[in-house]
């Protein structure tokens, strides 16, 4: 994912929703080291490539410039790799100084066991003024901030314009009727309708996901759930959708073993190379694409549309799944940490990141720099949200998150059903 997020669900008390190691990943005391009043801070991300990387090269050395004290060493980290080295490098006492945060539950597990520095007096005034309160919901656990939001991700479709004209497509669907209406027709002009990388579980998750946000009501998703509460017939009935979904074909051919993001032959280089015509992924996807491309630049002809509606359900037609990739600090790192959260949210910063990452900035003073046709479709159907979902394997937490991916893989694998999806949830939300 690259990877952020209005109200995405307040990861409060009530809501609880919500390696070998590398020479720059060790170290004690947060990853920090100071000596004669010089400091030195790890920083892990998740921009491995391209102009992702080159940004946090860039913001980090003009970020030394302005402290002359301080020193960065950088580790970009795969992003499917990253949640686990973090993991363990939190466990072993030898956490970065700063880190990539999604969030939510996952993020209120490591304030749980008191990982994270609380930043909730530290954030400068103009960086609230500029972000806004709601923002900062998905990383606020029991009334406090434990990280910087950097960006908006919210989920939808990703759409190739050249081949849905050229499968006859004239509008994009706007029920889940009309999206299988679409992919026979995309089907019989020889194009796969639809880029699935299942390799990576959470791709596949989001379909889940996202017919949950339209069965289930708000209330079930972000409070009944998050007491561990699924039984709700919404739970079933959104399986049930996308396994009917799923047997219609849809997916490209071995989407099981189909990464997400790496490489020509992952979902977002199918759509990227004319492959395949869909993808449902998180407004990170245009910069992935973008880096797939024969050329390496902006796919010309990619739209967007949000997910469609399904007959009967509980939740509101215009409301989005989505997340928000935040920066935060371990509980051991200096202060000058938070210097650098702050740093990198200012205006001229956030229209960097979001001219390098191709994706929508946290900072509203800096959405203007957004100019992708797809992009802007996007905020503009989130301006407009009934409300805003964060994304439920980061909301509910690492160990439930877990076992509802693994469920919902193994049912498009054929090895289970709607109900054990449920069943594998239930479960895991029991065991705490």
């Amino acid at each position: 994912m690259t990877l952020g997020r209005r109200a995405f669900g307040a990861v409060t008390a009530a809501l609880a929703v919500g390696l070998t190691l590398s020479a720059c990943g060790g170290g004690t005391s947060g990853s920090a080291a100071s000596s004669g009043g010089q400091v030195t801070m790890t920083f892990w991300h998740n921009a491995t490539t391209g102009a992702g990387k080159q940004y946090w090269q860039d913001t980090v050395a003009a970020f030394e410039k302005l402290h002359p004290n301080v020193k960065i060493d950088i580790t970009p980290i795969q992003n499917e790799e990253l949640d686990g080295k973090l993991q363990t490098a939190m466990n072993s006492g030898s956490a970065p100084s700063i880190f990539l945060a999604r969030g939510g539950g996952k993020l209120a597990d490591m304030v749980a066991a008191d990982q994270v520095m609380d930043i909730t007096g530290k954030i400068s005034s103009n960086v609230k003024s500029n972000l806004g309160n709601a923002i900062f919901s998905a990383f606020t656990v029991n009334n406090k901030v434990y990280a910087m939001p950097a960006s908006v991700l919210p989920d939808g479709i990703f759409y190739s314009k050249d081949l849905f004209k050229k499968a006859g497509i004239t509008a994009t669907p706007t029920t889940i009727a009309e999206l299988s209406a679409d992919a026979d027709k995309l089907k019989a002009a020889g194009i796969t309708p639809i880029a699935l990388g299942g390799k990576d579980a959470w791709p596949a998750a989001h379909w889940y996901y996202m017919f949950a946000l339209r069965e289930c009501s708000q209330d079930v998703l972000t409070t009944k759930a998050m007491s561990g509460d699924f039984s709700d017939p919404c739970w079933i009935k959104a399986g049930q959708d996308l396994q009917n979904f799923a047997q219609t074909k849809p997916f490209n051919e071995g989407f099981l073993t189909t990464s997400a993001q790496q490489g020509a032959g992952s979902s977002a280089g199918l759509v990227a190379n004319h492959k395949a015509a869909m993808e449902l992924m998180g407004a990170w996807d245009p910069g992935v694409i973008a880096s797939l491309t024969p050329d390496q630049k902006a796919l010309p002809d990619l739209g967007w549309f949000p997910f469609p509606a399904v007959s009967g359900g509980a939740g509101a037609s215009s409301a989005m799944l989505g997340g928000s990739d935040g920066y935060a600090c371990s509980k051991n790192a200096p202060a000058e940490c938070v210097d650098f959260l702050n740093f990198i949210v200012n205006k001229q910063n956030q229209e960097n990141y979001a001219t390098a990452f191709q994706t929508l900035p946290a900072n509203q003073q800096s959405q203007s720099v957004v100019t992708d046709p797809a992009l802007k479709d996007i905020l503009a159907s989130y301006n407009n949200a009934s409300y805003v979902v964060l994304f439920l394997d980061t909301m509910y937490g690492q160990n439930v998150g877990n076992a509802l991916n693994a469920g919902v893989v193994n049912m498009l694998a054929g090895k289970g059903g709607p109900a054990d999806i449920v069943a594998a949830t239930k479960s895991a939300a029991a065991k705490g």
